[in-house]
């Protein structure tokens, strides 16, 4: 997250010349940005000399924090430190995630960001972590509210399944990031340590831009933290001792239909490297790997080897192979559906709409798919309208089959209602989605 605190925005602006960082931390974030032979120059606030100094504890993993002199360090507080100093950054990093430590949530407030907003070049980012486990999705709602009440645009990123990155400015985000910071040798080592190797590995970490989040932050009905409403301050430890979590605002990545692509089609990304590394962190990497696994098992001519491969969809996918593409006894043998659905789950959020046509394709074109049952086929143009993103289809299909099919299990019947409310929200028909809800 510390790493790609700093080459997010750096990816967006790489013609970024000047940063400031609210809080030293490990150093390490302001470690990337030197990283950066545009910056010339990276200021970082801190607040307590004690933390400055225990950060050379991480030497030399950070070593540009203190040695590289277009860096500096200043103890200070951050509001004194803007307010006593005339100056404009192409990049404002602030650090602190911690929002029950004192005095680190007047750094999500309304207040903050007009404050901040005026120390922003004409194209300048704002970039703030939030982390997302110890603390409700209400609150993250109401900081982002008042970010929105202060800055036109914003774009969100997750770094991992635990945080997020908000980036803020008055001009559009430069959407999608851009490779050239893989061009800056100091820049990709510290990227690839973190295992992300090229542009597509960033394209996964993009959660979605102000027109695709705000209604969902909108739906808490949260008034916007502030200084004089201080939701964040007054909850956080609350929420913290309740163990509460907002991740499931990151696991949108994860969901078995491509929400956030059918509502965002412009999002659709340069593929993920196929090194697979970094899943511990960040879990759409390894349903990446999976969802190739998939489609080399059901596509290529040999069997891969399954390293790794959970149990139950290892037999899904066997039992689609041999029923639908193999066509032993399909029509009346039909435990497969079940699997298949898992199957769809698997491959059609993580795969490119071509790849997973592909397997979709091979099932249809197998002899005995006119031979299947009318609905049996319908599950499948279903499937297949979710690989290629056909949000009309999808909508249309799915609302179908919740109508006329009984018996569903909750796993199918979820898998419908998600595909039906999704389709018709991504083709504009929200008062449909409400219907089928």
């Amino acid at each position: 997250t510390m790493v790609l605190t700093g080459a997010v925005p750096l990816a967006l602006n790489p013609e970024a010349k000047s940063a400031a960082v609210i809080g030293i931390g490990t150093g390490l974030t302001m470690h990337t940005l030197l990283q950066s032979m545009s910056i010339d120059r990276v200021e970082t606030v801190e607040i307590e000399s004690a933390m400055a100094e225990a950060s050379r504890g991480f030497l030399p993993r950070n070593s540009a924090a203190f040695a590289d002199p277009r860096g500096s360090i200043l103890i200070d507080d951050a509001k004194t430190f803007f307010s006593t100093r005339n100056r404009r950054y192409d990049i404002i990093i602030s650090e602190p995630s911690n929002p029950w430590v004192s005095g680190v949530s007047n750094l999500f407030t309304r207040e903050f960001y007009r404050r901040i907003r005026t120390h922003l070049n004409q194209r300048g980012l704002l970039v703030q972590w939030f982390q997302l486990y110890e603390i409700d999705p209400s609150l993250l709602a109401s900081v982002m509210r008042g970010l929105g009440e202060v800055f036109p645009h914003y774009a969100v990123f997750a770094p991992s399944d635990h945080d997020v990155l908000i980036v803020a400015s008055e001009a559009p985000i430069p959407l999608p990031a851009q490779a050239k910071v893989f061009e800056e040798p100091g820049l990709a080592r510290e990227l690839w340590t973190v295992h992300v190797l090229w542009a597509g590995d960033l394209d996964a970490r993009y959660l979605g831009s102000r027109a695709t989040l705000e209604p969902l932050f909108a739906s808490y009905g949260m008034a916007a933290n502030s200084d004089y409403f201080p939701v964040l301050d007054l909850n956080a430890a609350k929420h913290r001792f309740m163990e509460k979590s907002a991740t499931d605002v990151v696991a949108m990545l994860n969901a078995g239909v491509p929400v956030l692509e059918l509502l965002e089609p412009a999002r659709a990304g340069r593929p993920m490297n196929p090194l697979h590394k970094g899943a511990y962190s960040f879990e759409r990497v390894e349903n990446t790997r999976l969802a190739r696994y998939a489609r080399d098992f059901l596509l290529g001519p040999a069997i891969p080897e399954p390293q790794g491969i959970p149990t139950l969809l290892q037999k899904d996918l066997e039992l689609v192979r041999v029923r639908l593409i193999e066509c032993r006894q399909p029509r009346d043998l039909d435990v497969w559906l079940h699997g298949l659905v898992h199957v769809a789950k698997t491959v059609n959020p993580y795969l490119p709409a071509e790849e997973a046509g592909a397997i979709w394709s091979r099932i249809t074109a197998a002899p005995c798919h006119r031979d299947l049952h009318e609905f049996q086929r319908r599950w499948i143009a279903l499937f297949a309208a979710v690989g290629a993103r056909d949000a009309v289809r999808m909508a249309g299909v799915a609302s179908d089959l919740l109508a006329t099919q009984t018996g569903l299990n909750s796993d199918s019947r979820e898998y419908l209602l998600m595909a039906g409310m999704a389709g018709y929200v991504a083709a504009r028909a929200p008062e449909h989605a409400r219907t089928l809800w």
